[in-house]
């Protein structure tokens, strides 16, 4: 194993990639599929248990920016390794909370330390690959996440379902040490990265940035990115948990199996990412998500199954596509734009748990799916408008 992680070069360089995705992603949304027995353990509303999904996307909105200064400064396989360890922690103690604030304050400290994964990742890939390579090691790395994402709600369900929520995250938490252990030993050392601890030059990059138009707009689009898979995938559990569906936290876990095409797919997509552009990519998965997303209000298990396949997949392939612009079009601080596009994306993730749970509330299932479209037609509109025409230098 040790031979074939080690050699240089593109490819064998792949799975690193990809594992860093999975053990990042694997916390990040599994108590979507215990959701029901949360709210049954802590008589919680729906809003009130969703507060546990969307208080770890939050913690990662908030602390992206800094965490990405934090790289420019210090390396980035000392902070990817190290946030990997720290997230072991309150994944140890969310077992023993004693009640729901104690839960979402542990879900928010999880969150604490994800940015130090996905956001410095993503700056040392766009420095050690270039052209192509930057969209293909990209959707390596969103197909690691997908997989993660799966697999921490799948395991989270069927363990809950066997031992209680709480008895989940004990495995969850073993999972995160010995995926600490394997990146550490795993992840080569940057070649390309130039330390920069000027905390001025820092903030000068940042107000640049700020006023760079099409890395805005794709902070806008991650925005309503993941507003759509957290509201989805947050309350479609609680929509198959009641009639006619009735399902288990065992049988919500199987759902997310749907994950798996993503895994598939988005690969798949880095080559025609870079071949149609990133706005023809963009809108076709837009549409493609929506068009899923329909099929979910029809009363039937099947088909809600397959609307949540070709809903999730149109969203990996947009996070595919916008990451890849960002790394293309950004030549400088990538680390810190890396960090403002995770503060929006996470930012709409936790917006998602809180109105797509409103919504539920007032209007049930149909409220959540019209809400999402919504902002999924927002997005379309913020990428047509902002990418249509060519780059130009500044923004």
């Amino acid at each position: 194993m040790q031979l074939f992680f080690r050699q240089a070069g593109q490819q064998t360089s792949r799975p690193i990639v990809w594992l860093i995705g999975f053990f990042a992603f694997l916390n990040v949304y599994s108590m979507q599929a215990v959701l029901p027995l949360v709210m049954q353990d802590f008589h919680a509303s729906p809003v009130q248990a969703g507060l546990t999904v969307g208080a770890t996307v939050l913690a990662v909105a908030l602390v992206s920016p800094f965490m990405g200064m934090l790289s420019d400064a210090f390396g980035r396989k000392v902070i990817i390794c190290a946030s990997l360890f720290a997230l072991t922690v309150p994944t140890a103690l969310i077992p023993v909370a004693g009640s729901l604030n104690a839960l979402i304050f542990l879900r928010f400290l999880q969150g604490l330390a994800v940015p130090g994964i996905v956001v410095v990742l993503i700056a040392y890939l766009s420095e050690e690959f270039h052209s192509g390579g930057v969209a293909r090691m990209t959707a390596t790395y969103v197909g690691g996440t997908v997989m993660g994402g799966f697999c921490g709600r799948f395991i989270t369900g069927h363990a809950g379902h066997l031992l209680g929520w709480r008895g989940a995250f004990v495995t969850l938490a073993l999972l995160n040490l010995f995926g600490a252990l394997l990146v550490l030993w795993l992840l080569p050392p940057s070649r390309y990265f130039v330390a920069n601890r000027n905390i001025r030059a820092g903030f000068g990059t940042l107000w640049r940035h700020l006023h760079h138009k099409r890395l805005m707009a794709a902070c806008a689009v991650g925005f309503c990115v993941l507003f759509s898979l957290v509201g989805t995938f947050t309350y479609v559990n609680l929509h198959l948990a009641s009639s006619p569906f009735n399902l288990s936290s065992a049988g919500l876990a199987n759902v997310f199996s749907v994950y798996l095409v993503g895994v598939l797919a988005t690969p798949l997509a880095g080559p025609y990412v870079v071949r149609f552009g990133f706005l023809r990519s963009l809108l076709g998965a837009l549409a493609l998500s929506a068009a899923g997303l329909s099929l979910t209000l029809l009363p039937s298990l099947t088909a809600v199954i397959i609307g949540l396949t070709v809903c999730s997949t149109g969203v990996f392939i947009c996070q595919s596509a916008t990451l890849s612009a960002i790394a293309q079009n950004v030549s400088e601080g990538r680390s810190l734009a890396t960090g403002i596009y995770y503060m929006s994306y996470y930012a709409g993730g936790a917006a998602g748990s809180l109105l797509a749970g409103m919504a539920y509330e007032g209007w049930g299932w149909g409220g959540s799916v019209l809400s999402i479209a919504l902002m999924q037609a927002l997005a379309a509109v913020i990428a047509a408008v902002a990418w249509r025409q060519p780059a130009q230098s500044g923004g």
